[in-house]
């Protein structure tokens, strides 16, 4: 069945926010909660959202979404976490940036640090980073995966196995309850597992729509992170779990100005 103007409306809100809350739209669109109910069962049943208490979010399940959709979803939020995370990263250090696009936003709040080296599996990172003259950019080499430019593969897990660096930054799909970072393909996965062995310190970004995703295969816990960056606090229970794993919780201001 068609969509109408304004369910469309609505699935473009839920990618740009990650969700939506029947309220909210209620007075947006000026009609009743009942509507707006209606509308959200239908896409729901459509395929397009995921109906939760309250509201609607994108989808999730085994396959992840467009990386075009990803680039715009939460994307204040994501450059709010990016400069919590790059202020964090003193000059003269090397780190590692895994896929994502919100490694893609460290990237961009890192164009002004100095004598930096980032090794990559993501070639949308290098190209950021190519505007800073200061930064060694190192890709690790590997299958390049078209739809978002990262690179995978044995060859990418064996590349980053001949470095030690100072900080891991990475990006995960979905941050389930019990702190297990998760994501869709196992070769992407074995590479971050990699990144983390070979460094230093962990520091993990990820806006806490993620919370309410799913994917179906582990990375890591944050256990073994050292540093988590979101835009908003964490449910209390995860929240107390870091305080006991030791893992630092840093919530992001979303209008925050740029430190770098």
């Amino acid at each position: 069945m068609p969509l109408s103007l304004r369910q469309n409306e609505i699935l473009g809100i839920a990618r740009a926010e990650g969700k939506v809350a029947v309220e909210h739209l209620a007075d947006r669109f000026g009609v009743t909660v009942q509507t707006i109910r209606r509308d959200l069962s239908e896409l729901a049943d459509a395929g397009k959202l995921d109906r939760v208490h309250g509201g609607a979010i994108m989808p999730s399940g085994v396959a992840n979404i467009g990386y075009e959709e990803r680039r715009s979803l939460n994307a204040e939020a994501k450059a709010a976490i990016a400069r919590a995370c790059a202020a964090m990263i003193p000059d003269n250090s090397s780190l590692f940036l895994n896929i994502g696009t919100t490694t893609e936003a460290v990237a961009r709040a890192l164009l002004q640090h100095q004598n930096i080296t980032v090794v990559t599996n993501n070639m949308n990172v290098a190209n950021i980073l190519v505007a800073n003259e200061s930064c060694a950019v190192i890709l690790a080499g590997g299958v390049l995966r078209r739809s978002d430019g990262g690179l995978v593969g044995d060859l990418t897990t064996q590349a980053i196995e001949g470095f030690k660096v100072d900080f891991a930054i990475i990006g995960a799909s979905a941050l389930d309850a019990d702190g297990d970072l998760l994501d869709f393909d196992p070769q992407e996965v074995r590479v971050s597992r990699g990144i983390i062995r070979q460094s230093r310190q962990t520091f993990l970004v990820t806006d806490t729509s993620k919370l309410s995703r799913s994917a179906p295969v582990r990375i890591a816990s944050l256990a073994q992170v050292d540093a988590v960056f979101v835009e908003a606090p964490l449910p209390e229970a995860l929240a107390a779990q870091c305080t006991e794993w030791k893992t630092a919780v840093h919530v992001a201001g979303v209008n925050s100005s740029a430190k770098n």
